[in-house]
């Protein structure tokens, strides 16, 4: 299983794993929480087929990556992935984060610029600004995350359990665009995950993200659904487009927040048609 070592926790290397596959031009997927890389599938098989070469990563405290107790901040998490694009040596590449891993793709031009960076997809993304502030009225309460950041520490499972409920929002897909087989999956996927990083990461969902997209440079398409319940459409997916001079909107109708797998089509179509140009 390749690795690649991103930091130390005491006598203990924090180590990513990622996988690598195909050739042509990078496209690095970045995964959001509670999941992994592999949470890419329905994406992964496309761009192979396209000729592109994919590369995910399992975030810190994920996956089978190294789970430790510090570093769950976006300047740590946008550093580890600057790491994996070092160690890797890519150039002319793309860079296509959903949800948390939106996050990583706004501060890592915040942080590096757009050197060697070819385009950005921001899928279902945190960005801008997710936290209701006087200057940020179309934002979520702050007490909604304490509750989220409460119920994780309660009880992490049951807090999946609820959560996976509005990820997919199967009130409405349950055996249309989503079967109960795949969010189960995702539940197994979730309790697997360090209880540390369950727990720390949701404070960075409202991360500052604002000054960050005004650095990013490169082509850049946003994908977002209009029934998202976890980050809305417009707290989030329609003011990154207005940030980023010359971005794409594609809004999907009907799209929960996991619109990579109940609505694949349209967001495979949309991301190669983008990549492809």
């Amino acid at each position: 299983m390749p690795f690649v070592s991103v930091d130390k926790e005491n006598s203990s290397s924090i180590d990513l794993y990622y996988e690598d596959h195909g050739s042509g031009k990078p496209v690095v997927l970045i995964h959001g929480y509670p999941l992994n890389g592999a949470s890419w599938e329905k994406q992964i098989p496309i761009l192979l087929d396209a000729g592109f070469r994919v590369i995910t990563y399992d975030r810190r405290g994920f996956g089978n990556s190294s789970k430790p107790t510090t570093g769950y901040n976006y300047d740590r998490f946008a550093e580890d992935l600057h790491k994996l694009v070092k160690h890797l040596g890519l150039h002319d590449f793309s860079l296509v984060g959903f949800s948390m891993g939106g996050g990583e793709i706004a501060r890592y031009f915040g942080k590096y610029g757009s050197k060697g960076v070819k385009k950005a997809v921001f899928i279902s993304a945190v960005p801008p600004f997710l936290l209701k502030t006087q200057d940020n009225p179309e934002g979520v309460d702050q007490a909604v995350f304490d509750g989220i950041q409460k119920a994780v520490a309660s009880d992490r499972y049951a807090f999946f359990t609820e959560f996976f409920k509005n990820f997919f929002n199967t009130d409405l897909l349950i055996g249309k665009r989503v079967s109960e087989q795949t969010v189960q999956a995702c539940w197994n996927v979730a309790a697997s995950a360090s209880a540390t990083a369950s727990y720390a990461c949701v404070p960075t969902w409202h991360e500052d993200f604002r000054k960050d997209l005004t650095r990013v440079d490169v082509p850049t398409l946003v994908i977002h659904g209009d029934a998202d319940r976890i980050v809305p459409l417009s707290a989030s997916g329609e003011k990154t487009a207005k940030l980023v001079k010359g971005a794409r909107l594609v809004v999907v109708k009907d799209g929960p927040h996991c619109i990579s797998w109940t609505h694949a089509d349209e967001v495979n179509s949309a991301l190669l048609d983008f990549l492809k140009s």
